[in-house]
């Protein structure tokens, strides 16, 4: 039956938590990572440009891309050197991260399509990663368009960062916060 299905999603949806409260030592398998990045890909995506862009770091990867982001940190002015030596080490407190970047567009409206069809993309990862038994916290960068990291990812200098998402196993659970009711308006004539 199709509510039981659909209760099916709403759990896993309802399971969502952003949270970092993992085992820094337990590795997240590539393939999971990679099953995880084709996930993303089937989200709705207008006149089909296929905006996303994915980098893994795991290992020592981490700290490369952390040194990245504060190289760019210093090209772009953005916070001190506390700051900076803070993002440094940041991206080492989860064993496994994913980047994820948006492909530009000339058009106005069909780049702020990419970029949702992006965090659409982003939300796939993060269901995957729940149904997988992984924690899952998705980061805001320090510098959207630094060209060390955007060289780093692999990406093209006019791409542009939507999220940094840190993966691994929890080790703990986080409770769910209160979310209101949604306003709905609604036109029946």
């Amino acid at each position: 039956m199709a509510t039981d299905e659909l209760d099916r999603f709403a759990d896993l949806v309802r399971a969502r938590r952003t949270h970092l409260l993992v085992d820094r030592d337990r590795d997240v398998p590539r393939e999971l990572i990679d099953r995880l990045c084709d996930l993303a890909t089937w989200a709705p995506n207008h006149k089909r440009t296929w905006p996303w862009r994915f980098a893994s770091f795991t290992g020592q990867g981490r700290a490369r891309l952390g040194d990245a982001f504060a190289h760019d940190m210093v090209t772009a002015a953005v916070g001190d050197e506390g700051k900076r030596a803070k993002t440094r080490g940041k991206y080492l407190r989860a064993p496994a991260t994913v980047v994820v970047g948006c492909a530009a567009h000339p058009h106005p409206t069909f780049h702020d399509e990419n970029r949702d069809a992006v965090a659409a993309a982003i939300q796939n990862l993060l269901l995957g990663a729940t149904a997988a038994g992984l924690a899952s916290f998705w980061s805001t960068p320090p510098v959207i368009d630094g060209r060390t990291t955007l060289d780093l990812c692999g990406f093209e200098p006019t791409d542009r960062i939507i999220g940094v998402i840190y993966l691994g196993w929890p080790t703990s659970t986080v409770n769910a916060p209160d979310r209101p009711a949604p306003t709905i308006t609604r036109v029946e004539h």
